[in-house]
């Protein structure tokens, strides 16, 4: 099988019978050029089939029209609808994403950032931790999406985010209000986490009650798991007060919670209600039917692009953070106690 040559600037070029420097103020729609040699460009194009390439537009000095997207794990389902808002808000401007988990290559020493950089992205999307150096060399407009811990040099980026703190107090309040007072966190490390562990510290504090909190060594649904299990054990063996409640700070970590208990013949939520955080679409499955705190992924990321759109497109400089007031999503996980 014989594979197409792909055409390039030069083939629209002679085909038009222009140059090629012509061609490309056509393709970046410059007035400088007549309508007939426009046409002519054009039809070229049509007949070629050529599709401009990004990367060499960055090196030519203009716009590549794309946007890079940091994110922390690609396991974790908010970033799906995170995402999609994003592809929403960006698509009107005519601009493509390119994501980069910052942790899948960390162990070869690989800065997304700087290899957005040598793509010559156009902005940046911030929904992950990232060095604050590598973006203050992209020297392109960035947005924060969700709470990050990125540092006192970033703290003039706008941030999109929804309250997290006030996501772990509805989340306490609403096993409270069904009467649970043995209730535990279970946490893990960055900054999200953080915020959301404080509300439920916070909420268990303005209920006088005693705060019970373990963490995780990561966000995942087996870390959660095997922290979990020596939570519910310890609790037997020492003929301790068992919780009859656990937030966990996000849905996976939610699922590993419900998986220890049944190990260890715990009901959910016959005997321990469980509330997550997030609203990925695993909470919705039938098996799972998890009660869980909703920030609108898909809402926070069709904000941070038109954010990111307002910068690139109106150079706007001073743009405010946002707060979103996240709300409680109430399944079949949580029973009156």
């Amino acid at each position: 099988m014989t594979v197409k040559k792909r055409p390039t600037i030069y083939d629209v070029a002679e085909r038009a019978g222009v140059s090629k420097s012509l061609v490309s103020l056509v393709l970046r729609d410059s007035p400088r050029v007549s309508d007939a040699k426009r046409e002519a460009v054009l039809e070229a194009v049509t007949a070629l089939n050529y599709t401009p390439s990004r990367l060499a537009a960055g090196l030519a000095g203009t716009r590549t029209r794309s946007v890079g997207v940091i994110i922390d794990d690609f396991s974790n389902l908010w970033f799906v609808e995170a995402l999609a808002g994003l592809r929403t808000a960006l698509a009107e401007g005519g601009y493509a994403l390119s994501v980069a988990d910052a942790s899948l290559n960390a162990h070869l020493g690989i800065d997304p950032i700087e290899a957005f950089r040598a793509l010559r992205v156009d902005g940046i999307v911030l929904a992950g931790e990232a060095s604050a150096p590598a973006v203050a060399r992209s020297g392109v407009p960035a947005v924060v999406l969700g709470v990050r811990d990125l540092g006192a040099e970033l703290a003039e980026l706008p941030v999109i985010a929804s309250d997290e703190a006030a996501g772990g107090r509805l989340a306490t309040m609403h096993l409270a209000v069904q009467g649970h007072r043995d209730i535990a966190c279970v946490s893990a490390p960055g900054a999200s986490a953080a915020r959301r562990e404080r509300g439920y510290c916070d909420a268990i504090a303005e209920l006088g009650l005693t705060p019970t909190v373990v963490r995780a060594p990561d966000t995942g649904e087996a870390a959660a798991r095997e922290v979990a299990a020596e939570l519910l054990a310890r609790a037997e063996s020492a003929q301790a007060p068992r919780p009859t409640a656990v937030f966990a700070v996000n849905d996976p970590m939610a699922v590993g919670v419900i998986g220890a208990a049944r190990e260890l013949g715990i009901a959910v939520p016959g005997d321990l209600s469980v509330v997550g955080y997030d609203d990925s679409p695993i909470a919705a499955y039938g098996l799972v039917s998890l009660t869980s705190v909703s920030g609108d992924p898909r809402e926070l990321g069709e904000a941070a692009g038109q954010v990111l759109i307002a910068k690139l497109e109106g150079g706007a400089t001073q743009i405010a953070s946002r707060s979103f007031t996240p709300r409680l999503v109430a399944r079949g996980s949580v029973a009156a106690y």
